[in-house]
């Protein structure tokens, strides 16, 4: 019988998901666990969220049971994939406190991802130890798994070298094949991040700039009405340009009928083809997607209890995995004592 690959991937609770999310990763997780190649887990990293929530841990609470009901919504199955919760994993922080010891202080600080994002948070000098150190964090949790997969977007990259990294030197410093060497499986091309609704390269939720999978009907058509086109498209006569035009990257994403979109390009580019027709077109095509999802949405948020039920199962199941990585790297160290 073929051994399965092992799956290790996940979001930080703070807040609901947005269709970034949905085509960077979500439709992906659904894609593979619905193939049977894969034992899947899917972690909601409420530890990380917290290195830099530390004073808010009220938004991580509340986020959690978000986050969740986007999984379930968009067709995260709890009978082939295990959502659990990295607070509730104990071997997770034994593993990174193992693993910062074979990682210098300066090999943390040439991490890009981290120092793209210490930047971004404008920290100055007073980054919390917790988010400096979560490559470690990350690390920890790709390997009690044993995750060879790891579904992620480009900018991740440096995060699972720094895996690599880990794991090479602690088989090699302890002379034991314990911990996988993981691989990314990134989006498609175009699909790792796409833009705000305000033409911002990134759609983020601190942005305010993003459509939420949760959002309803009439929300959705009030946002895509104010995207961002071409602001020299002024008169419907004038010839527009699709090249940083959102409204078309967002057709060229969600949009089946790649001819219809191809047609719109064209009349738009020679002229007599005015912004809100596109963009009725394209409310028409998202709310086409995110309905089945909005709904499924609403089922599963109005039994909290059981999506809370669904969550301690799989944090269960996840510690039993984990919990035996540890004890295999316990013994190679030396420490495990006492038997």
């Amino acid at each position: 019988m073929t051994k399965k690959h092992v799956i290790l991937t996940g979001d930080r609770p703070t807040g609901k998901l947005h269709i970034g999310h949905y085509v960077g990763s979500l439709k992906n997780r659904v894609m593979l666990q619905n193939t049977g190649d894969y034992d899947t887990f899917i972690m909601i990293a409420d530890t990380q969220a917290l290195t830099d929530n530390a004073r808010d841990p009220e938004k991580i609470r509340h986020s959690l049971l978000q986050v969740a009901l986007d999984y379930l919504a968009v067709g995260i199955d709890p009978a082939k994939s295990t959502i659990l919760v990295q607070s509730q994993i104990p071997a997770l922080s034994e593993l990174t406190m193992t693993y910062l010891n074979l990682v210098s202080v300066s090999r943390l600080n040439r991490n890009p991802t981290v120092k793209t994002e210490i930047k971004q948070k404008a920290f100055g000098e007073s980054v919390p130890a917790g988010f400096f150190i979560y490559p470690v964090s990350q690390a920890a949790d790709i390997t009690a798994f044993k995750a060879d997969t790891v579904p992620v977007g480009d900018d991740q990259e440096p995060m699972l070298e720094q895996t690599r990294e880990i794991v090479r030197s602690f088989n090699n410093i302890y002379g034991q094949e314990i911990l996988v060497e993981p691989e990314g499986y990134f989006p498609a091309k175009g699909l790792g991040r796409i833009p705000g609704l305000d033409g911002n390269a990134k759609m983020s939720k601190s942005l305010n700039n993003a459509i939420y999978l949760g959002d309803d009907a009439d929300t959705i058509q009030k946002k895509v009405m104010s995207m961002y086109t071409d602001p020299e498209h002024i008169h419907v006569e004038d010839p527009g340009h699709i090249e940083g035009n959102t409204v078309f990257t967002y057709l060229d994403i969600f949009a089946e009928d790649k001819a219809k979109v191809a047609d719109l390009k064209a009349q738009y580019q020679h002229g007599g083809l005015g912004d809100v027709k596109i963009k009725r077109y394209l409310n028409d095509v998202l709310q086409a997607e995110l309905k089945p999802i909005r709904e499924r949405r609403e089922q599963f948020a109005a039994d909290p209890d059981g999506v809370y039920a669904i969550l301690k199962q799989g944090s269960e199941k996840a510690n039993q995995v984990a919990a035996q990585t540890l004890r295999e790297v316990r013994h190679a160290v030396g420490i495990d004592y006492f038997g």
